[in-house]
């Protein structure tokens, strides 16, 4: 029975190659629950757990620090962009790293570094330390997100897009988990629930770092002899793509962030539906995202899935924008089918985006170009609530379609710049 399922195991075809027989894969992999690869399942599962444990402190992250630590709400605050501002400059490097020692061992580290860093939350008091210890948990979590690219790629096996897909799905259903748990301890509302969530956090990393050191080590992909740390830094075709991609990010904040205040401030809508809208679009991303990636496997057609994007995206907008004034079931009905086309846009960018950052990047230098790429979304999350609060909220429904038009040129522009990268590509002749 070992040796069958070791054969299932290395032989992803299905055919036994002692007698020639189709092996039938389980039914989870048959039906896409679950991913082919004892790799590929290790990396899900690592995937689940930390964006658990992510999840459930993001939920309860200013409550724990005004009620616990006793921070008032704009140090909070303060605190929180400045880290995510600081954090943002260390995947280049880091992600070199990966590249020349193998992405495994640094994206564990930085895991590691994580769960202590986060740790050291519960037992500091003051706005300075609390300060150094986000700045490094940030630093780790933008770092590792360098490294992981690599490692993704490396166990992605011939069917790429479908599993970075599928690991979308993982997180997006991961952090809806993780703000019912959270809901449980904002109910409670006492010192012991905060602590326990960020002591739950802290261990969700270091649980990520031994389910990832169980994954097999990833060699590095020699490098040519004129390759430098700061190629990606050099390469302005991939750093305009990841200018474009970054104002297509900020998209993410528009449901969490602009909506809420919308549906409060200036439309009829019921108030539960900003619980609803988030819900919808979890639902949406975790069971279509590796549907709506089918097809998007090649710099061509991610380029077009990014123009599809921008184009949902100022509809979607426009949908919400419209629900101002209208009677309470029209601004339901405007606000849900608004969320629903935003939630296609996002489908459409994330597939495309991915599948951008990975083919356009030198095999020998996926981590670097990975941190380079990261730097963009991340950098888009920092400024998102300021642009997002200007647009939307400011300036009422003509900044929100002015906000939708941003997306629709950033989308229209994408696949001529994805062509000007595709000539302009280093090594491109070394294979991946």
């Amino acid at each position: 029975m070992q040796a069958l399922q070791g054969q299932k195991e290395n032989h992803p075809s299905g055919r036994d190659s002692a007698n020639g027989e189709e092996l039938k894969p389980p039914m989870l992999v048959r039906r896409g629950l679950i991913p082919e690869t004892r790799p590929q399942r290790i990396l899900a599962l690592a995937t689940f757990v930390n964006m658990m444990g992510s999840g459930v402190f993001m939920v309860s992250a200013a409550l724990f620090f005004t009620r616990v630590v006793g921070l008032p709400l704009g140090q909070v605050g303060l605190g929180l962009g400045v880290a995510a501002a600081v954090g943002l400059f260390a995947g280049v490097p880091v992600g070199h790293l990966a590249d020349r020692r193998g992405s495994r061992g640094v994206y564990l580290w930085m895991l590691v570094i994580q769960g202590v860093a986060m740790a050291a939350l519960v037992l500091v008091q003051s706005f300075w330390l609390v300060l150094v210890a986000l700045c490094v948990g940030e630093l780790a979590r933008s770092a590792g997100g360098a490294a992981r690219g690599p490692l993704v790629r490396g166990i992605g096996g011939a069917d790429l897009t479908r599993y970075r897909a599928y690991l979308r799905s993982v997180a997006n259903l991961a952090g809806s988990c993780a703000a019912v748990a959270a809901g449980f301890a904002v109910q409670y509302d006492t010192r012991p629930a905060y602590l326990a969530l960020v002591l739950g956090n802290a261990l969700s990393f270091v649980a990520s770092a031994a389910i990832v050191a169980a994954l097999p080590p990833i060699p590095p992909v020699p490098a040519p002899q004129t390759a430098n740390p700061w190629d990606a830094m050099k390469d302005r075709a991939y750093v305009a793509v990841t200018v474009l991609d970054g104002i297509m990010s900020i998209h993410h904040q528009v449901l969490l962030f602009a909506l809420p205040l919308w549906i409060i401030g200036h439309t009829d809508a019921p108030r539960w539906l900003i619980g609803g809208a988030a819900l919808v679009n979890t639902a949406l991303v975790v069971l279509l995202q590796v549907r709506a990636s089918r097809g998007v496997d090649d710099r061509v057609s991610a380029g077009k899935a990014m123009r599809r994007s921008g184009v949902a995206f100022f509809v979607g907008m426009a949908a919400m924008a419209a629900a101002a004034g209208l009677p309470s079931w029209l601004a339901l009905i405007g606000i849900v089918i608004g969320v629903i086309v935003h939630t296609v846009g996002e489908l459409w960018h994330t597939a495309g985006s991915l599948e951008l950052r990975f083919s356009l990047a030198p095999a020998h230098a996926q981590g670097q170009y990975m941190g380079l790429f990261g730097f963009g979304a991340g950098l888009a999350n920092v400024v998102a609530p300021t642009v997002l609060a200007l647009f939307c909220i400011a300036w009422g429904v003509p900044g929100w379609l002015l906000l939708g038009g941003v997306f629709v040129v950033a989308g229209l522009v994408t696949p001529h710049f994805v062509r000007w990268a595709e000539r302009t590509r280093p090594y491109a002749k070394q294979p991946a």
